[in-house]
């Protein structure tokens, strides 16, 4: 495979960099020393809220571009480099028909914090792996002191089994991804990782041809689109490894470092 041109790495967390243990490997920071040498940029990017990828880059926080919140906000070190707001009218029809379903926990998703309206003791546990700042609410439609990109629904047995079908129609006038599979996303329409790419690829004066990608779920379908070498991780959805033009070792099995470090061993010939 010739990456001669590589000089962009992209990558989704869950399920694609990350362990099941919500791990960065010591391996991939090696590895990005070696990128960082060879003026190869990364970008991680994911569903997540920023500071919780924050908490997983400290060290390098400031070196790499982190795309939050499936595509509706981005920073580079300190400096903010877009933001896609969704408007509140959207937030309380999304909330309004979320209600409606039956152990869907909801998750109001602001810049300053993420809000939830449940005390469940078992999804807390859970959700604080993906959400480092966040406050209790009695009411989340009530909330309204923060810039909010999106709304998150989680169901313990499946996202797209039991909240899709009640929300899809939603699709006429937001974007609703199932972004996992206990995870629907549902933000501005132009909030998905491949606009964010595309806006990022366009700064940084790099093309399709020059970037790499990796994913493992629907929400990394456009940011894959976007990249000539585009990766499936082998844990990936169907629909990720029908659009992927490769395939590699699963999450567990690290096996972006797999790729990255032919990356590196071809670029230093």
């Amino acid at each position: 495979m010739d990456f001669s041109k590589v000089k962009l790495v992209v990558t989704d967390m869950d399920g694609t960099l990350l362990n099941s243990k919500s791990e960065v490997s010591d391996r991939f920071f090696k590895i990005f020393n070696q990128l960082k040498k060879q003026n190869i940029h990364f970008i991680a990017a994911s569903g997540r809220q920023y500071q919780s990828i924050v908490d997983r880059f400290l060290d390098i926080k400031d070196e790499i571009t982190i795309i939050a919140e499936n595509g509706a906000f981005a920073k580079q070190g300190d400096k903010e480099l877009f933001t896609n707001e969704l408007p509140f009218e959207y937030i309380l029809k999304s909330i309004d028909t979320l209600r409606k379903l039956q152990n869907v926990y909801i998750v109001l998703c602001g810049k300053n914090a993420a809000y939830i309206e449940t005390k469940d003791v078992k999804f807390i546990n859970m959700f604080k792996n993906y959400y480092s700042k966040y406050k209790i609410v009695n009411d989340l439609s009530k909330v309204t002191n923060d810039t909010f990109f999106k709304i998150a629904a989680y169901h313990f047995e499946s996202s797209e089994k039991h909240i899709y079908p009640a929300v899809k129609h939603l699709k006429n006038e937001m974007q609703v991804i199932v972004s996992g599979e206990h995870w629907l996303d549902i933000s501005h329409n132009n909030a998905n990782k491949g606009y964010a790419l595309n806006i990022l690829q366009n700064q940084l004066g790099i093309t399709k041809e020059e970037t790499m990608v990796f994913g493992d779920y629907n929400n990394d379908l456009q940011m894959l689109a976007l990249a000539d070498f585009s990766f499936a991780m082998e844990n990936a959805h169907k629909n990720v490894k029908k659009i992927a033009k490769f395939q590699t070792k699963s999450n567990n099995e690290q096996g972006v470092e797999i790729v990255l470090e032919q990356l590196i061993s071809f670029k230093s010939i």
